[in-house]
């Protein structure tokens, strides 16, 4: 198994969307929660290969030209959420009426385009990027996970070199909490139960 990592581009979004879906469900496939299956990848992959102040990596089967894995981040958070507010949300509101909806999942993401959440204070204090991780199941475990999040960090601290990354955990996902601790994530003042940052300084593990 050859596998490659490549900067992520606005053509791999439909390939982003699939690994969001068949990761959704606590790192399991959510396909049969949604008949509207691109809505995850719309709200949590596809919006960072499309605005501004976003940038990513993708892992690629070198035997298939398979995309297969992706971390995305966004550098600046409240840049991200206004821009979303006003150019990305609306749309997907306007496509997507709740009324649609036959399967609660489909029915939760089609309210959230509504009313997205923004990131908390306690969590932009921390750090001003925010980043989504995540890979199909046979390229899992092998070490790409560190590779991944090295050359997202490697970005990010060039620019901001005592600044740090925060991220969402599933909680369905019960292990993923272990994985991103062993690279130097921890819990921080303010934060969620499922939250998690990086400061940049205390990076560990990583293949940079």
């Amino acid at each position: 198994m050859t596998v490659i990592i490549r900067e992520a581009r606005e053509s791999d979004a439909d390939a982003l969307s699939r690994i969001c879906l068949l990761t959704a469900k606590g790192g399991q496939s959510a396909d049969d929660l949604h008949d509207f299956k691109e809505l995850p990848g719309l709200t949590y992959a596809v919006p960072y290969v499309k605005l501004p102040t976003t940038f990513g990596f993708v892992m690629v089967d070198d035997s298939s030209g398979e995309v297969v894995g992706y971390v995305l981040a966004s550098k600046n958070t409240r840049e991200f959420e206004r821009y979303a507010e006003e150019h990305w949300w609306p749309a997907l509101a306007k496509k997507y009426p709740p009324s649609l909806a036959q399967k609660s999942a489909d029915r939760e993401f089609m309210e959230l385009f509504r009313d997205m959440h923004a990131k908390s204070d306690a969590r932009v204090s921390y750090g001003a990027a925010n980043m989504h991780i995540n890979m199909l199941e046979p390229y899992q475990r092998q070490g790409w996970g560190s590779k991944l999040i090295g050359r997202l960090v490697e970005v990010l601290r060039k620019e901001d070199p005592d600044g740090g990354v925060t991220l969402g955990m599933d909680p369905r996902n019960p292990g993923v909490k272990a994985f991103y601790e062993k690279f130097g994530f921890e819990s921080f003042e303010g934060g969620k139960a499922n939250e998690l940052g990086l400061k940049f300084s205390k990076a560990k593990n990583l293949a940079f």
